[in-house]
């Protein structure tokens, strides 16, 4: 018997209508949006607990608006987040059983909470939104791709300036080359904890962006991005 991954990606991939229905239908419906229709809306707090590590994992989670992070805390006691989701972000997958990682509320946020064995049951009899599970699973493998190239490769200046343009790309600003302001629902413990930065780290260079004019800071939270080539120079 095929696992419910397989016969997602062969209900997407292997029907004969797929072609069609993806020249037909992309457009009109995102795949986040054709998954959300299944689910109910929950009101988070701002720091509450969405899921812990090791509770069972029975749902999909899509944010509609605030941030959430996904983190684990380690036997020392740091703390590595996983990734930041924002509005149209989904998170909560999982093979395994239970959930490997938490997911708390970075500021207070709505999120659409989907039936996992709604999706897989539906999704078996369903070719549009078998194909929108396989588009945001790819997505997902894509960010987590990018966020290992960040922490392996790059120094602690090109991991400051990569967050701030994905955050730039993520708010619907990455076509400006310059005068981007950016506003951070997260802290800098927060930033620290996803580059794999300490706080002290983060704050000079960020302080530094400012010296060499690549960056403004009108707050902790508003960051102007004033040359945006210099930023990608670094991203390169």
């Amino acid at each position: 018997m095929p696992s419910p991954a397989a016969a997602i990606a062969q209900k997407a991939y292997g029907h004969p209508m797929t072609a069609r229905w993806s020249e037909e239908t992309t457009e009109a419906r995102r795949p986040v949006d054709v998954v959300a229709r299944l689910g109910v809306v929950t009101t988070y707090p701002r720091n509450a607990e969405i899921f812990g590590e090791d509770q069972a994992a029975e749902h999909l989670y899509i944010v509609l608006s605030g941030a959430v992070r996904i983190c684990k805390l380690l036997g020392d006691g740091r703390r590595q987040i996983e990734t930041f989701c924002l509005a149209g972000d989904v998170f909560g997958w999982e093979t395994a059983p239970r959930h490997r990682f938490s997911a708390e509320a970075v500021s207070e946020c709505k999120v659409v909470r989907v039936k996992r064995t709604i999706l897989f049951s539906r999704a078996a009899d369903d070719a549009e939104l078998a194909h929108a599970l396989w588009a945001l699973t790819a997505a997902e493998l894509g960010r987590a791709q990018d966020h290992l190239l960040v922490l392996g490769r790059k120094t602690a200046q090109e991991r400051v300036a990569t967050f701030l343009l994905d955050m730039a790309n993520r708010s619907g600003n990455s076509q400006a080359t310059g005068g981007i302001e950016v506003t951070l629902p997260m802290s800098r413990q927060d930033i620290a904890d996803f580059l794999g930065l300490t706080i002290e780290t983060v704050s000079r260079t960020l302080t530094h962006l400012e010296e060499i004019s690549a960056i403004a800071l009108p707050s902790s939270r508003r960051i102007l991005l004033r040359d945006g080539a210099a930023l990608k120079r670094l991203n390169s």
